[in-house]
């Protein structure tokens, strides 16, 4: 057994001793899976993987499955399961259908004895009871604790959204998202594909405001943003991969507030009432336009938008429109503008997703709403008793509870995951309270907006933030409000669960606070043992320092450089998401220096011979002092190679935590 799985049993028996049996009982206490195991009835000793052990199915639509849950096991613990059909043997896993009205469409029962049996009513299921045995085996790669599972989901949507319109994440980043929420149960992934920055922040002017469009787009040339896009067939291809793994990919488009990209493209679109950001619902240039943008991505017989669901946006437009003196027309038109869209995304086979605003714009022209899922996150835009008197399904997304804005100073920084995982659920509809696994409420998301453009957030930022929500919202989307494990033992443990299987985003190295690599000489150009790590950690070598070429790197990876030359001045800094952090330190030629750099998710610091330098958060006003910006300077240390650097690089150590 490794470090890693001794620590997690020790915790276990620690937590499951304080929080839920004594010690000394004789049946298995229950697993800790996120989300938690809905019931769990302890047999006695252990199922062990034999040499022999097999993945074996009873029906050929559960190949592909099995064929993930072994290719999924090798990642993590480095044996290949075979996957066959036929009788099963002890030790053999076995993944079958099985009729079973309880617990619905995604619930699932195990049955650990000699072998361990997954029934579920559906596919769906069976591949859910697969990630709760993978962290079942992350306490121990080959064996299980006997005893039965009953398990199921009080909601059938449980998502993430995330706005990658105010800050471009790579597709390579989104496809790990979509693993690590099916890693945890949770079935949707929505993208918002486009939005702006606050005109505050960029001298009131509307045309030098950031705005980006994040699709590939031939119909409209130049509408795709420049500094990071989507191709349509990668975009696709994401939608299917994600799909084979039980999440659902929304894309959504938001119209016709959040558009400053469609009228930075053309102007015309633009509103001159409510601000460029807002489309002018009485062009007759707008409907044309926007049907064609459409069109392009849910036309055809292989779409670009490849799920059930598409988003439409709708999202803030008008505000309470106060002080227009043609309130009541501009209602009626943006009522009749929201229900063009919900058919058009239906002509086309597709489920139509809103956020409303309609609180605010009353009116007669009436709006299709069954059949149409809509955004609960503010009550003032769409009231949730009225939305669903209305006939729409409600997604449980308020703001006050699970709103992440990187370092804006209002809503959170980083989710109160203790408040929601002891008082929240998606009944919970910001403060609005309906009945537990009310038919109307389908489920609940959380969400990162990124709505500071240029604050020095990195995507390893936005995922440090992440990872604590999204093992919180799994939790509680799943079990609703019957979670029994107290939240400090929950907190504990969940630590010792990866991220998913060959996920590593958190750059987690090592299991305790120790030294994790030391070289006696970091060679130019050398591979180090891992790419990178992450907060916190610390970095110490002794340098003797050489002539170097403005740019040249002690350290990169595929996310980061940190320079011993910067591009730009030729000091010590570093490089991550478009953003150059410089420090005052550059050595002189033959200079020796003893050196420490430290991280964690609020600062970067330098020591040069006991000299500190520290990059903390830095306070940035805007628009005379009214506005602020809060600049992060963080870094996730590149290990992945060194450099072709001149200098002598030393007694080269790496920590894992702040030394």
């Amino acid at each position: 057994m490794n470090i890693k799985s001794i620590i997690t049993r020790a915790a276990m028996t620690l937590c499951m001793a304080l929080c839920i049996h004594p010690l000394c009982s004789a049946a298995n206490e229950k697993p800790f899976v996120i989300p938690e195991l809905r019931e769990w009835k302890g047999g006695k000793g252990e199922f062990a993987l034999t040499p022999e052990s097999r993945i074996v199915v009873d029906d050929e639509s559960l190949t592909k499955i099995a064929e993930i849950f072994a290719d999924d096991y090798n990642t993590m613990f480095n044996r290949k399961l075979t996957v066959r059909s036929g009788k099963a043997a002890k030790g053999d896993i076995v993944l079958k259908l099985k009729a079973d009205k309880r617990i619905g469409d995604e619930g699932y029962n195990i049955d650990i004895a000699d072998k361990v049996t997954v029934d579920a009513p559906q596919p769906t299921g069976v591949y859910w009871a697969t990630r709760s045995l993978l962290q079942m085996f992350e306490s121990s790669e080959n064996s299980l604790p006997k005893g039965k599972i009953t398990d199921w989901p009080d909601y059938p949507v449980r998502g993430f959204s995330l706005d990658v319109g105010r800050k471009f994440f790579p597709l390579s980043y989104l496809k790990q998202l979509a693993k690590i929420l099916s890693y945890y149960k949770m079935n949707s992934l929505r993208v918002h594909l486009n939005d702006n920055g606050f005109p505050a922040y960029f001298h009131n002017n509307w045309d030098k405001t950031y705005a980006a469009f994040r699709l590939e787009s031939e119909k409209y040339p130049g509408l795709t943003a420049r500094d990071g896009h989507y191709g349509k067939a990668e975009f696709r291809d994401f939608q299917k991969e994600a799909a084979d793994i039980f999440v659902t990919v929304v894309p959504e488009i938001d119209v016709p507030a959040h558009s400053l990209a469609f009228s930075h493209y053309k102007p015309e679109l633009g509103s001159k009432e409510f601000g460029m950001d807002h489309l002018n619902l009485f062009s007759p240039e707008l409907i044309p336009f926007l049907d064609g943008l459409f069109e392009e991505y849910i036309g055809g017989d292989d779409p670009v938008f490849v799920g059930d669901y598409v988003h439409i946006g709708t999202d803030e437009f008008g505000k309470d429109y106060k002080g227009f003196d043609n309130k009541k027309e501009t209602c009626e038109k943006f009522r009749s503008f929201m229900d063009h869209y919900i058919r058009f995304i239906e002509s086309h086979g597709k489920k139509p997703w809103v956020w409303g605003s309609l609180s605010t714009a009353p009116g007669e022209t009436p709006i299709k709403t069954e059949g149409v899922m809509l955004d609960a996150w503010y009550n003032g835009y769409a009231d949730p008793k009225e939305m669903l008197k209305l006939g729409f399904k409600i997604n449980s997304i308020p703001d006050r509870y699970v709103y992440i804005v990187p370092m804006a100073g209002y809503y959170y920084d980083y989710l109160n995951t203790q408040y929601l995982y002891d008082k929240w659920t998606p009944a919970d509809v910001g403060g609005e309270v309906f009945p537990e696994k009310d038919p109307g409420i389908v489920g609940g998301y959380f969400a990162v907006w990124n709505d500071h453009v240029g604050n020095g957030v990195s995507v390893k930022d936005v995922h440090h933030r992440f990872m604590p929500g999204v093992q919180t919202i799994a939790t509680k989307t799943w079990d609703g409000a019957n979670v029994t494990l107290p939240y400090a033992a929950f907190d504990s443990l969940r630590h010792n669960l990866s991220e998913a299987p060959g996920v590593n985003e958190l750059a987690r190295v090592g299991t305790g606070k120790e030294l994790v690599y030391e070289v006696p000489v970091l060679q130019p150009g050398m591979h180090l043992p891992f790419p990178e790590i992450g907060y916190d950690y610390t970095i110490e070598f002794d340098l003797e320092a050489k002539p170097e070429k403005y740019g040249t790197p002690l350290l990169m990876s595929d996310n980061a450089v940190f320079y011993l030359s910067d591009p730009v001045s030729g000091k010590f800094g570093f490089a991550r998401d478009g953003y150059l952090n410089t420090f005052a330190f550059a050595p002189y030629d033959n200079e020796t220096a003893h050196i420490v750099i430290k991280g964690n998710n609020k600062s970067t610091s330098l020591t040069v011979n006991g000299h500190t330098e520290t990059l903390d958060v830095d306070t940035r006003l805007y628009n005379e002092g009214k506005n602020k910006l809060h600049y992060l300077r963080t870094l996730v240390f590149p290990l992945d190679e060194a450099g072709k650097f001149n200098s002598k690089i030393n007694n080269f150590k790496v920590y894992n935590y702040i030394k």
